[in-house]
Order: structure tokens, then sequence, then C-alpha cells
């Protein structure tokens, strides 16, 4: 449901997707576009309409913006009492940061993200928005569960979501580390934290390797079939993950030694044949190139206003079941068609239009 005119502010960010927005196309992919006022009165009677068959609905409005459109969860459940409301806010609905507007990178900035990512000189966002993300990972798997429980009861529920309670929870191991270790996990660039060896290093020929080595038997396997240097197996500095972690730097240099003599596919031969978890730095092209999604035959094609476009297929692949890989809709484009459905005549949506209702 989008405003007329201009439609989610997301579609706007840019216009590099054939004229359409890189996140608009991403996040909208077979939906049905219905444009509507929502403070206009004569909208209400489309959404009661929509309600009277919806099994779920979703709304990241300003905390107490749907209770003055008297949409908020108690009037919907009171109504519509099979209906599941997902609520998705920045902090939450309660507390002292309520009101407070939130974007992807302050939230990282809050649930103490940015003091664990990045290099010791300066903190760095995560490249992509992981609070957002989280936030709409854990709605789907709310609304997934409260459908199961309906399913049990007959009733509908309410279940909100917050992005700083979402991505909080993917910092359960940065909050346990420093809060009962007395120390944060340092800001490490690509390395681990904890880890070593683990990250990226380079080969002779300038191409860099990314590797992570997560036990002892694989830091025998690893000094013994890749470094060819048995010994350092049994070096003091290096013979327990956390010694390595502490001398860390002598250890770089160690594998560093050794890979400077090597081109990069002699190295991941290596790590490939010891069984040493082991990956190439791709850039975002060759991502798209990448020849084990190309095997499992995982892009498809899809349409948008302005062609036909790339798209990966959806991460759960469920026997028996093809994807529904539908188009990304323009502005507005199923509003007459949704309208209809629901009952609307021909003169009543013309006037709707005119008026800016839809």
């Amino acid at each position: 449901m989008e405003r007329p005119g201009v439609g989610d502010f997301a579609r706007s960010y840019d216009a590099t997707v054939r004229g359409e927005s890189s996140h608009f196309v991403w996040l909208n992919r077979s939906k049905e576009s219905l444009t509507l006022d929502v403070k206009h009165p004569d909208a209400r009677e489309v959404l009661h309409r929509l309600l009277d068959r919806t099994d779920v609905f979703v709304q990241n409005l300003a905390p107490g913006a749907t209770g003055r459109l008297a949409l908020s969860a108690a009037t919907l459940r009171d109504a519509h009492p099979r209906l599941v409301v997902c609520e998705i806010s920045g902090y939450g609905s309660s507390g002292p940061y309520r009101d407070r507007k939130a974007y992807d990178l302050l939230v990282q900035a809050e649930a103490g993200l940015l003091s664990i990512t990045g290099t010791a000189d300066e903190p760095v966002k995560v490249g992509i928005s992981v609070a957002d993300i989280a936030a709409g990972m854990y709605a789907y798997s709310g609304i997934l569960t409260a459908l199961l429980m309906r399913h049990r009861t007959g009733e509908g529920t309410l279940l909100e979501v917050s992005m700083l309670e979402a991505l909080g929870e993917w910092m359960a191991f940065p909050f346990y580390y420093g809060t009962y270790g007395g120390t944060p996990p340092p800001r490490s660039g690509a390395r681990h934290a904890v880890i070593a060896p683990y990250g990226p290093f380079a080969g002779g020929d300038g191409d860099v390797v990314y590797l992570g080595v997560q036990n002892e038997r694989e830091w025998q396997v690893f000094c013994e079939q890749v470094l060819e240097r048995p010994e350092l197996a049994d070096d003091p500095r290096f013979a327990s993950n956390a010694a390595r972690v502490e001398h860390q730097p002598a250890l770089d240099l160690e594998v560093e030694q050794v890979f400077g003599g090597l081109t990069t596919p002699e190295i991941l031969e290596r790590l490939e044949t010891a069984r040493i978890a082991s990956a190439r730095l791709r850039t975002v092209q060759q991502f798209a190139d990448h020849p084990q999604l190309e095997a499992r035959h995982r892009w498809h094609e899809v349409e948008i206003p302005a062609g036909t476009i790339r798209a990966l297929a959806p991460p759960a692949t469920i026997d028996g079941v093809e994807p529904v890989m539908g188009p990304v809709p323009a502005l507005g484009a199923h509003t007459d068609a949704v309208l209809d459905e629901l009952g609307f005549d021909a003169a009543t949506i013309a006037g709707w239009r005119e008026a800016g209702v839809v």
C-alpha cells in the first residue's frame, strides 16, 4: 500500500536498475501495488474491506500513527479476531527511545555494532542494511509463528519487532565476550577478533585469499599440508587458539612468508586439498557470475516496468515448489484491479482518482 503520486520513498533512492531503485527492486518482487491515501475518510471503507480478507497486517509507521488512523492493534484485533498484526519500529512502542527516528546506520551505532566493526583506527558501518534486514527477518519468522498459533487456537495476535532488539540479538557474541570477559572484541578489520588464523592473506601474485582455521586439528593440518611447516604446530606461541590470537602479528608473518611464494590458485589448491575453509575475495560482479549459483540455476528473469532483470531465487528451496518470481510493480499498477475485486464500481474509482484518494 503506497501513497498516491509518490509511492514508497524507497522508489526514489536511486534509478540504477533501468530507471528503478535498486532497493525497491530488491524488496518488492511479486507484490501488488495499491495506492491509497489512508488519511482520507473515503479510504476507510477500502481498508475495512481489505482487512475482512487479510491474514496479516504489517505496519512500520511512527509510534502512535496507527491509533490516529483508527488502525491501532487493539482496534484491528477487536474487529478482526483472526488477524495477525505485526508492528515494526526502530526502538519499540515504549521506553525513552520510543519516538526517535531510526535509520539503519543509527541503529548499528546504538546496538554497539559500529564499536566492533572496522579497523583499530576507525569504526565502519556494515555495507548492507543489517538492522533493517534483521528486523524484517524476525518479523517474517514471528508472523509465521503467529500463523501457526492461529491454526491451533483460531485467534490472531499482535507481534512487535524493533530494529534495536532485532540487531541486539545478533550482538549476543560480543555482549557475552565483553561483559564476562572484561574487554569488548577489538575491531579487527576482516580478521576475527578471537580466532586465528582467520581472515585475509595475500598471495605472491597480489590476490587475496580468505581462510578460517577453527580448531586444533585443523591447525595441525594447516601447518603440515598448507604451510608445509609442521614445526609451527607445536610452537608455544601458536599451540592454542588463545596463544595464536595473542601472538597474531607473528602468526600472520609466518603465514604471509609462505603465501608470498605462491600464486593464489596454488594457495587455494593447498587449502582445498587440506580441507581448510577458504574463499576468494570476489567483487559484486564476480559474485553475480559465481559458478556455484550458475550450477544451481539460482538466477531467474523478473519483469520490472522498464524491462527484464536478473534476480536470485529465494534462498529457501522447498522440494516440489517453484518459487514465485513475479514482476516488480509500477506505482499503483494494481489499484483498479484490487478495488474492483473489493466490489467498488468504476465510477467510484474514477472519482477517487480525481480526488487523490488513490
